[in-house]
């Protein structure tokens, strides 16, 4: 997509770093900001990130249902982008959530507190992209 070779905008930036710290819900306030500035494509790409962190988000809060059903709305958004773009490793942000998900999917809503944190990986991106 021709959208993939632009620069990421600051409040997608901001979302990518408040992600990686773990700050879940402040990165997806961030990249909603990127969202509604965003006209074009790309802002569904935004909207898969910021759903990724959502996933995250409900799995630290223990809420077993919020996370599998934004886990699925979230592989909608992500699937329509290639492997990188914007220099966001699209693809290893799908594969670490699939990961993550399915581990947390065979505890079942029952044993969340089991979970293994150290699944939910930041995103990789490049920042001068």
């Amino acid at each position: 997509m021709d959208d993939c070779h632009d620069a990421l905008p600051l409040h997608a930036r901001e979302g990518l770093r408040l992600f990686n710290a773990g700050r879940y819900f402040e990165a997806h306030e961030e990249l909603e900001l990127a969202w509604r500035e965003e006209r074009g494509p790309i802002r569904r790409l935004y909207q898969g990130i910021l759903e990724a962190a959502v996933v995250y988000l409900h799995m630290r809060r223990g809420n077993y249902t919020g996370a599998t059903r934004v886990y699925a709305r979230c592989l909608r958004w992500l699937d329509q982008w290639p492997g990188e773009c914007r220099g966001v490793n699209v693809s290893q942000l799908r594969a670490d959530l699939s990961r993550a998900v399915a581990v947390w999917t065979r505890l079942g809503a029952e044993r969340v507190r089991e979970m293994d944190w150290s699944l939910l990986k930041p995103v990789e991106w490049r920042q001068d992209a």
